[in-house]
């Protein structure tokens, strides 16, 4: 008659499958603040507790019809530590008259074999890996846990959310405090590809619309190129329709077109103006040197 694994390790154990199931197959991470999870788990153990008082039912009756050293080995072995019998199992070396018979009767060149058993600690991790890479391959196969396209798409969800949420209380930016950043200039980049290129073109050579890259403008409204961009993107053109008040209509945000400048005015005055001849549009207006910087 064998000694019975402790309560504690079933529940320790179902607690922890029951948590890499949930990593797995729950479509977020806040599961731990879930009732679901938290009654599943306490059923769980009642479920447990009420084996294991079965258990024990069976252990009183199995053991009433042990013979009396049946009974004192059976309790001798019961009082070791569980936690101790599995380390024993793991690194105890048995004694030499153990070792002869388990000693399997063929050698070769004086090197005899031993029919030990495998340590329980490395059968109960064999079995934990096998059950964890079919949780896992079923996870990976038929969910999006651990699929790198669908957890970037959920975190970009997440972070454009919070951005969302923090530009609804954030003060609103205008020409008067919209300032130049060069850590814009990517997002400009992205959002001038949306609203602006049509007109202007790729980079800002010009096409329906004047080029942006080089010294020559219709409109000067502002002192600083930044804060002219702005203007602009606030009020539109006054000589022409087609360039609309996108701040003002609602297509964009202060914030977006203090994104939008700081774009321009990369591609204006820290890069190389595009030329005719490498395809960019001829120049319009008139020849304008600005002030103030980037400000």
């Amino acid at each position: 008659m064998k000694t019975r694994t402790p309560i504690s390790v079933y529940i320790i154990t179902t607690i922890g499958l029951t948590i890499m199931a949930f990593e797995m197959f729950a479509s977020d991470s806040g599961y731990f603040s879930s009732p679901f999870f938290w009654a599943l788990i306490l059923i769980a153990i009642i479920l447990l507790l009420i084996m294991n008082s079965i258990g024990d039912l069976i252990e009183n009756e199995s053991f009433s019809r042990l013979s009396e050293e049946e009974k004192k080995q059976y309790l001798a072995e019961k009082n070791v530590p569980y936690y101790l019998k599995l380390w024993n199992s793991a690194f105890k070396k048995q004694s030499a008259t153990e070792e002869k018979d388990i000693l399997i009767d063929h050698g070769f060149d004086g090197i005899t074999e031993l029919d030990n058993s495998l340590p329980k600690w490395w059968i109960g991790l064999f079995w934990f890996g096998c059950i964890f890479c079919a949780v896992y391959l079923t996870a990976f196969a038929f969910t999006d846990y651990a699929h790198p396209d669908a957890e970037y798409t959920k975190e970009t969800k997440t972070m454009l959310a919070s951005i969302q949420e923090y530009e609804k209380s954030a003060p609103q930016i205008d020409l008067e405090s919209a300032k130049y950043s060069a850590d814009n200039i990517a997002e400009g980049q992205e959002l001038f590809k949306t609203n602006c290129v049509t007109c202007h073109g790729d980079g800002g050579k010009g096409g329906i619309g004047p080029n942006l890259t080089d010294t020559h403008w219709i409109n000067i409204k502002e002192k600083s190129l930044f804060k002219n961009v702005f203007w602009m993107l606030e009020n539109g053109s006054p000589n022409n329709p087609t360039m609309r008040p996108f701040i003002k209509e609602g297509t964009i945000t202060g914030r977006d077109a203090e994104k939008i400048a700081a774009y321009v005015y990369h591609i204006n005055q820290e890069t190389p103006p595009v030329t005719q001849a490498q395809g960019g549009a001829a120049p319009q207006g008139e020849e304008v040197k600005w002030e103030n910087g980037n400000q």
